[in-house]
């Protein structure tokens, strides 16, 4: 009887040690993902998940850096996280959603065709830019569709191009940083390219329009005051573009201040030629 009591006991301690060996190996294998899950995603104080947010911003960081990787400016990271974190409050609302998207779409068209990208904005405002000299300034009766076809053709073709193409290769020219930098970028691009631009678009326009006999005139009469008022515009605009502004986005900054310069040029070009 004793040996059946000492059988039975050893019979249910063998069970339990299994059973305990079971269960040690059972909360180990569950205990494996839920370390996994809180070193993959962090958790508030009360122990809710956070949900990531940052895959649209990484997007977006990572296409802007492979747009820099190209031109060597080293003020996009601070431009790529003032726009992350300025997103960030608006994430959830939809005008923040559409505001990303709409800003993800133009980022990969940029990457993908930089110069048509850059082609077509310059020409959507040199198109607004002669509506409105002729419309304000002029203040016709009707729009002169011939000059204004000529001036947004001149934006697609000239302008756009040439100022991608510029400020690329002024960026890897000068590759100082900070304020000095951006100074010798400003001398280069005012004193340097401005008034032989200038001259080239003016002479280009007049021998489009059909006058190919008034260019050398229109160049003396309108140069000069076309570069002044270049200057008086650009100097204070380009230096903050060239300090602040990422690489990639300085023709589309400088585009938007184009569209008072785009108006002051075409009232300029157009202007009659005074006979001597």
């Amino acid at each position: 009887m004793v040996y059946g009591t000492f059988c039975a006991l050893s019979h249910k301690s063998l069970v339990l040690s299994r059973s305990l060996k079971f269960w040690r190996q059972t909360i180990s294998l569950s205990a494996t993902p839920t370390r996994i899950q809180s070193n993959s995603f962090p958790f508030n104080r009360n122990g809710t998940p956070l949900t990531p947010l940052r895959f649209r911003n990484s997007r977006l960081s990572a296409l802007s850096d492979s747009n820099n990787a190209s031109s060597g400016n080293g003020g996009l990271g601070g431009g790529s996280g003032g726009w992350n974190s300025g997103g960030g409050g608006g994430g959830s609302g939809s005008d923040g959603g559409e505001k990303w998207s709409f800003l993800s779409w133009y980022l990969a068209l940029l990457g993908k065709y930089p110069v048509p990208v850059k082609a077509l904005t310059s020409a959507i405002l040199t198109l607004i830019g002669d509506l409105i000299c002729q419309l304000v300034i002029d203040k016709v009766q009707s729009v002169n569709f011939k000059r204004t076809f000529l001036f947004t053709l001149l934006g697609f073709v000239l302008v756009g191009p040439t100022l991608h193409f510029w400020y690329l290769y002024l960026s890897k020219l000068v590759t100082l940083p900070g304020a000095s930098g951006a100074l010798l970028r400003l001398v280069l691009d005012q004193f340097l390219f401005s008034p032989i631009f200038i001259g080239v678009f003016l002479a280009t326009l007049v021998t489009l329009e059909g006058g190919p006999s008034q260019a050398v005139p229109k160049l003396k009469q309108e140069w000069f005051s076309a570069v002044l008022a270049n200057w008086q515009l650009w100097i204070p605009f380009q230096f903050l573009n060239f300090r602040f502004v990422p690489q990639q986005f300085q023709v589309l900054a400088a585009n938007v201040i184009a569209l008072v310069w785009n108006v002051i040029l075409s009232f300029k070009a157009h202007k009659e030629v005074l006979p001597k």
